[in-house]
């Protein structure tokens, strides 16, 4: 069986960026279940690209005069929020620093 690359971490086949733009999609739903097989640096990695992911939506043009458009963009900052806060209170109760 041929090594891993440390390169391209992933979580189910997936890099975590893909995983983190799957929580904003509403594809993945992050909960304690979820998140225990995670060691201390993969709940490192999957937090900061959540909070890159979520820098970079808000970072888009701000779509005005389409509130389809405007919803769906909260909904996605929203979601990735929210698993912020679970994988901060996961992490807090296992105590594992996210800095």
């Amino acid at each position: 069986m041929p090594e891993r690359s440390q390169e391209m971490p992933d979580v189910r086949g997936k890099s975590f960026k893909a995983v983190a733009h799957d929580i904003s999609e509403g594809y993945v739903v992050v909960n304690p279940i979820f998140l225990k097989p995670f060691d201390a640096d993969s709940l490192k990695k999957l937090y900061h690209e959540i909070m890159k992911t979520g820098a970079e939506i808000r970072g888009e043009k701000f779509p005005y005069n389409d509130v389809q458009a405007i919803r769906w963009r909260n909904m996605r900052l929203q979601r990735l929020h929210s698993a912020a806060m679970i994988i901060k209170n996961f992490a807090r109760d296992k105590r594992i620093s996210l800095i």
